[in-house]
């Protein structure tokens, strides 16, 4: 399989939320099956789906412990593919706000912004609308 194969799955795997968020949680150590369809209040047969999918792409993979199967990130593999891909955009991001950090630290110096008064509306006094005895 190509590069760009398993990148366009890993980004098809990582569409739906409920598959990052069963990443997020398996960044943080190994889970089961019941353990990573309780926060989600789905059935087995609906997180076997998830997790299937998750496999094909290549971002985790089944262990053994025996009679459990949990679940667990691979670390590196398709993940770091993304990321590799991921590098020019972040890269080329960084260095705009980089210049917009250094724009605005320029302005800043050569145009302090003018003190603000505090403006208080002032009051009108007030007038009756009754007639003064005559």
């Amino acid at each position: 399989m190509e590069q760009t194969d398993r990148i366009d799955l890993a980004f098809a795997a990582l569409a739906a939320p409920i598959r990052r968020s069963i990443l997020a949680r398996l960044a943080e150590g190994e889970a089961t099956v019941a353990e990573l369809a309780a926060p989600f209040g789905v059935r087995q047969p609906t997180i076997s789906k998830h997790l299937r999918i998750l496999e094909e792409a290549g971002l985790i993979e089944a262990g053994r412990d025996a009679q459990r199967r949990p679940r667990r990130l691979v670390v590196g593999g398709p993940l770091r593919e993304v990321d590799d891909w991921l590098g020019p955009f972040r890269a080329q991001w960084e260095r705009r706000f980089d210049n917009l950090e250094a724009h605005l630290a320029r302005m800043a110096a050569t145009d302090p912004a003018p003190a603000t008064k505090k403006t208080t509306k002032k009051s009108k006094p007030q007038t009756s609308n009754r007639r003064s005895p005559k």
